[in-house]
């Protein structure tokens, strides 16, 4: 009995010191899954693309909107539209790697949107590019939703996001309808594209900030 007695006694103890040891090492183990020197460099090569590429996108898409010269006007879209699908793969790739998987998910879909236009929009001409465009902008119009529903990004980004989604899916009905909308016909698309270069400041802002808080 005596010996029963000790071995009930014992083994709790041992259980309980396997317990502590395995609980103290679960403990430490957060300690080592902080990212290395080479993951913080990549995940700062990829904001720089980005951000590049989103500058790139907004400032030469705006530029090709307002220039008259068919030939100035292609090659500029031209820039803009890989630009964009450069900026757009790099964050679907940041953004599904750190779990937020609507987000990279809206960049992907905006990714092909912008290939849609580039593959006929720059070369064809403005009456040539109204099917491309209007598939390009009804999957622009997507990808902002997706992007900026979710609370990732500051509320004004998001909001930013929102208002250009519905301006370019009305952009893109309004095609689908009948109606030949070219890239630059007023009031749709033109002043849909200072509200999305907006969201693109907005986005390269985030970037910028995150890249400072690591």
């Amino acid at each position: 009995m005596m010996r029963l007695s000790t071995a009930q006694t014992v083994l709790p103890l041992v259980n309980s010191s396997r317990i502590n040891r395995f609980g103290k090492a679960a403990m430490c183990r957060p300690r080592n899954l902080a990212s290395p020197p080479g993951e913080r460099d990549m995940h700062r090569s990829i904001n720089i693309i980005a951000a590049v590429g989103l500058a790139l996108g907004g400032a030469l898409g705006l530029a090709g909107a307002m220039v008259t010269q068919q030939n100035v006007q292609a090659m500029l879209w031209a820039i803009d539209g890989a630009g964009l699908v450069m900026a757009s793969a790099m964050l679907a790739i940041k953004y599904l790697r750190t779990g937020n998987d609507v987000v990279a998910g809206g960049f992907l879909v905006f990714a092909i949107g912008e290939g849609v236009i580039l593959l006929s929009g720059p070369a064809a001409g403005l009456a040539g590019s109204i099917p491309a465009f209007a598939a390009g902008t009804a999957l622009w119009g997507t990808a902002l939703f997706l992007i900026s529903i979710p609370r990732l990004f500051a509320m004004p980004i998001r909001i930013l996001g929102i208002v250009s989604a519905v301006l370019f899916i009305v952009t893109a009905a309004r095609i689908f309808w009948g109606e030949q909308l070219q890239p630059t016909s007023t009031p749709l698309p033109t002043y849909a594209y200072p509200v999305l270069v907006a969201t693109f400041v907005g986005w390269i802002w985030t970037l910028w900030h995150e890249g400072d808080g690591k």
